[in-house]
Formats: C-alpha cells, structure tokens, sequence
C-alpha cells in the first residue's frame, strides 16, 4: 500500500479516494474487510449528522429572533394592526404561526421560555385586534344588510262597561294567517363582509395556538353586547317577573306589541345571522349558544310573566298572539338549538304556559259576560256596551280561529251537538239584512268544532243577560226595541264577519228570526192602543171600558194625545242601524197611516176640524222623529 506523504486531513481525503476506488473495482471483499468498512460508515454517519444540527440549531435561533423582533414591534406600535390592511395583518399571523412552529423545534430552556412570552404577547395583541374589528365593523340589524337563503292585533282596553270595542281587531291582522311564513329564510351582515376573511384567520391562529377559549370569550362578550344592544335600541327593558306582574294595562299591552315584534326580528333573522356568522368565524367549534342565551332567556321570562298574570278578557287577544307566534317559531327554534339545550326546553315551557293561560282566560270571558249585572236600563233601549264588546271580541278572535280552537280541543272531551234548533220560517222578511242572502249556500260549521262550542255558548249567556238587561225597562215596548237592537246587532256582526263561517246558516237565520220578533211584539205593544181609538167599534186595550160609546171627535182627540205621549217617549229611543231604523219607521207609518186615513175618510165631513190636529202627511213626517235619540215633544202646538 506504501507510505502516505501527506498530512493531516490530506492523509483522509488521500485514504477515502483509495477506498472508493478499491470498491467501485469489484473485488471480491473478506469478512474482516466488510467487518471494517461497516464500522467506518457508521462512524462517517454520526459525524455528518452532528455536523447537520449544529448547522439547523444555528438556523432556529436565528428565524426565532427574527420573528420575535417583528412580534415585539407591533407591540410597541399602538396601531391597530389591520387598521393598517389585511396586508399588516396577514404578515402578523404569519410571524405567529411560524414563531408556533419554531417552539416545537426548540430544545434550549432560555429559548423556548422567550418564544412561549413573545407567543403569550401576541396572543393578547390578537385578542385585542379580534374585538377591535367585531366591534368596528359591527353593522346595524337593518334589512337593508340582508341577504337571502333558500331553506324552507291592537287589543281595545276597554272593559265591559265601555261604549265601543271596535279596537279590538288587532291591526294588521294578517299577520296571523298562516300566510306570514316565508320561504326564505332572511339572512343579514351582522358584521363588514371584507373583515370575515380576517376574523377567521385570526381565530384559527388563536386555535391552533391554544387559545381557542380566549378567543370565544372575545367574540361571545362583544356579539352579546351587540344583541343588548339591539334589544335596548327596540325599548325591551329587563324586567323581572314581579315587574310585569304590577304592569297597568296599558303599559302591559305596550310591553306585548315590543316583544312580539322583536321576537319574531330576532328569531327569524337576528339569531339564524348570528349562528351564521360565528359558523363563519369558528367552523363547528362554535359559541352560539353563550352569545344568545341570555337575551333569548330575557324574553322567555317576560312571556312567562305573562302567563302568570290575572286572567282579564281584555289580555287573550294579545296572549293569543303571543302563542301563537311563539308556535310559529318553534321549528326555527328547534333548528337553532340543541335537543340538550336548556333555551330549548324552557322555550316549549313557556309556550305551553301561555297556551293554557290563553285557554283559562277565554273561559273566564264567558264567565265575566255572565256576571256582567247592571242597576239601571241602558238609555234608549240602544246597542248594549257589553253586547257591543262580547261581539267585536269574537270578531277578533277569528283571527286566531285555528290556535284557539286547537287549545280548546286539547281540553274539551266531547264535541257537543251543534244543531240550531229550527226556527219558523220567515216569509218576505222587512228586516233581513243583506247579506244574508249572499250566504245562503254556506255550510253549517264542520271545523272549528271547539271553538264553535264555545261562541255558541257565549252568544247564548249573552242574550240570557239582555233578556235580564230587558226587564229592566218600566215600558214594555222599549224593552222590545231594546232586545230588537242587540239582537239585530249580533247578527249583522256574524254576516258581516268571518263569524259567519263559525255560526252557519242556521244560527243566523234563527236570530234573524228572533229580532224580527221583536219587531212586531214592538208594533203591537206600542200601536194597538193607540189605534184602537180609530176603530168603529171602540174594542182595543187603549179604549177603556167605556170605548164604545165614545164619539168620533173624542176618538181624534184620544188618539191625538196617544200619538203625541208615543212621539215624546220614542223620539228620545235610538236605533242606531240605520237600515233598521227605516225599516221600524216604515212598519210603524203602514200600520197607523192605513188605519188612520180609513177613519179619517169616514168621519172627517161629520167632525170640526179643531178636532182633526193631524193629516196624514202630517202623521208620516212626524214619524220620521222615532229613534233617533233625541227626544221631542208636540206640546199640543201641532196644528195642520
């Protein structure tokens, strides 16, 4: 092999080129020469990776210090970093992430404890940064930030005793038809669309880094600020129980309207954004739930307080809505929460809460009309305040005629027969209203079947009350022309409502009937005395027993004083239809104008005219002055 003439690591180099050339010859090898180069490649691997880490290690330490310099900078600067532009920001993150990479590759103690502070550092600046552009960029609940996706009553405060409850049809009252579901489901930018992209990047960072509970606790404090926000801009205060239960009325019915209207905005569109954008944010690692929890919680106790409050017939129509929307919602509840999810749960509480309240206060309405007494008759035998409200209310309730009657159902056992006893049939009716005849082919009621119980029901404990309102009256007449105007008033409510689908035909036609009869009770009470003065043979209630030997002059001047002690007393009734008004008057002038001008042709030659205060033209204009509500009186002045 010879002698090597060289030094050092020359003397290496010279030997590895001999060894190489040796091998690539293909000579055959001996086991102690194989034995020998298996030991040198070993060796010559252990000094090539030392020499490797060496360089790596240097490397580490010098990317670390760079990234931490940039880190540290930002610091320093006060500027919000993506103030400066997604630009800045993305080259922040990337200095985060690759200082998170850096950590897990370093093995000196001083290293690592300067990486894991400048990482804490900016996991706080991040945290900063995050909020900062929530809350900068947070755009108002407004429709015009909307977006859409494919998926899927003002209550009169008047109680019995007031003198109109037309404001007892909630306005608008559309909006309880089962119409009022959309298609689309609404959703709007709760934040800048530019700034999502920034957001996620910076959460999935804070994530990966460890700090995915900082970084849910930022977004859930500044969405829930934002969702209080909304609720203290639309006046929903918070109120605890014992607050609504002290409300006045008014202020309670005030109260309803705002949450009805803000619990549809925010379930229909405020929460189903809100899981939108956090799902944007977090992916499934989400914190819905925390952000809407308590503001969600805060009008569930209001409905609930609600519920707890006094059954008063005045509060159904707006419990009612409450309900109802509230079963409106439930399936976008349902898709929004978690079967597990205590919002859930207490949602359906409250719902069944104001369900049966709803139920209990209808019931204790038939029960207050029933209890409804009064000490003195109702002037002028006009439409009765009660009669007026207990059929405006049932108007109303139409409204809700699907939810209702499902509520009573739930309650209600049997169906009772609904058969309108027959009543006889009205042969060319003076009074029937038009619009009966409209509705002649309409079905007697086949749904509603609860719900058709119960006004049934109410109507009946309604008239037994008039009946006793009636007897009130010292004259027999006014009583009939008492009962004529709520009766008539309670049928033309029903046809000319949808009250007409829930009473049928039969009902109708039967109290048509019934006010028609007491039309004529009316005609014969009030006419038959006065004109049995103008019969022959001196028969009649209003003659005396001496009738028949009165004579003709002392028959004018008794129906004289009859017909003017009528006129004073019916002049001051009111009957407030005016097509019934007509019709009464007309009736009225048939039966005293015929009989009159009869006795008038056959004694007018034999009689001074002194006598004779009245014409028949005279008589016909005069009773145009019945029901009118102002009472007058001839002062035996008339003169023809």
């Amino acid at each position: 092999m010879g002698e090597f003439e060289v030094d050092g690591e020359e003397k290496l180099i010279a030997a590895a080129n001999y060894l190489l050339k040796e091998l690539r010859s293909g000579k055959s090898l001996t086991r102690n020469t194989k034995k020998v180069l298996g030991s040198l490649l070993s060796e010559l691997s252990r000094v090539v990776v030392i020499s490797e880490d060496r360089y790596e290690e240097d490397e580490i330490e010098t990317r670390l210090n760079v990234v931490c310099e940039k880190i540290m900078t930002r610091e320093v600067d006060e500027t919000m970093i993506w103030d400066l532009g997604s630009d800045a920001g993305n080259e922040f993150l990337d200095a985060v992430n690759e200082l998170r990479v850096l950590i897990d590759r370093l093995d000196g103690e001083v290293s690592l404890r300067k990486a894991h502070d400048v990482l804490q550092t900016a996991m706080a600046r991040l945290e900063d940064e995050f909020k900062h552009l929530l809350v900068e960029n947070r755009l108002p609940f407004e429709l015009e930030h909307a977006s859409f996706r494919s998926e899927h009553v003002v209550v009169g405060e008047d109680s019995f005793g007031a003198a109109s409850t037309e404001d007892l049809v909630i306005g608008g009252s559309n909006s309880n038809n089962n119409s009022r579901r959309n298609s689309e489901e609404i959703l709007l930018d709760l934040v800048r669309p530019e700034v999502l992209s920034d957001l996620k990047n910076i959460a999935n960072t804070m994530i990966a880094s460890g700090y995915d509970r900082e970084c849910i606790q930022v977004c859930t404090v500044a969405r829930k600020e934002a969702l209080d926000e909304f609720l203290y801009d639309h006046e929903v205060e918070k109120l605890s129980i014992e607050d609504v239960l002290k409300m006045d009325w008014a202020t309670l019915n005030t109260n309803i309207k705002k949450w009805v209207r803000v619990m549809r905005s925010i379930v229909q569109m405020y929460l189903v954004s809100e899981k939108s954008l956090v799902t944007q944010i977090f992916g499934e690692l989400t914190c819905f739930v925390d952000i809407v929890k308590a503001p969600v919680m805060q009008l569930l106790n209001f409905g609930e307080a609600v519920s707890l409050g006094p059954r008063q017939p005045e509060k159904l129509l707006r419990i009612l809505e409450m309900y109802e929307l509230a079963s409106e919602l439930l399936p976008e509840i349902d898709a929004l929460f978690s079967d597990s999810s205590s919002v859930r749960g207490e949602y359906r509480e409250v719902m069944r809460r104001l369900g049966d309240c709803a139920r209990a206060t209808f019931l204790e309405f038939k029960s207050a009309i029933a209890s409804d007494v009064s000490s003195h008759p109702f002037p002028g035998g006009a439409v009765h305040p009660l009669t007026n409200y207990v059929m405006n209310y049932l108007m109303a309730l139409t409204d809700f005629s699907q939810t209702l009657d499902s509520l009573l159902m739930e309650h209600d056992d049997v169906v009772e027969d609904l058969t309108i006893p027959p009543s006889p049939d009205v042969i060319n009716p003076v009074m029937v209203v038009e619009e009966e005849s409209t509705h002649e082919n309409s079905s007697s009621p086949e749904k509603f079947l609860a719900m058709t119980k119960h006004f049934y029901s109410i109507t009946s404990v309604l008239e037994a009350n008039l009946e006793e309102k009636a007897k009130l009256y010292r004259d027999v007449s006014l009583r009939h022309i008492f009962l004529l105007n709520n009766i008539h008033y309670m049928t033309r409510k029903v046809l000319k409502s949808e009250l007409k689908h829930i009473f049928g035909d039969k009902w109708n036609r039967k109290h048509t009937w019934k006010f028609q009869q007491q039309a004529t009770e009316y005609e014969r009470s009030t006419w038959l005395p006065v004109l049995s003065f103008l019969k022959d043979d001196g028969s009649g209630s209003g003659s005396g027993s001496g009738s028949r030997n009165l004579r003709p002059r002392e028959r004018f001047q008794g129906f004289n004083s009859a017909f003017e002690e009528v006129y004073k007393a019916q002049t001051g009734w009111l009957i407030s239809d005016e097509r019934l008004r007509e019709d009464v008057r007309t009736k009225a002038s048939m039966w005293v104008i015929q009989a009159y001008w009869t006795f008038y042709s056959r004694h007018n030659n034999s009689v001074s005219e002194r006598y004779i205060k009245y014409s028949t033209d005279d008589l016909e204009k005069l009773l145009l002055d019945l029901f009118a509500g102002s009472s007058k009186s001839l002062n035996n002045s008339y003169r023809r």
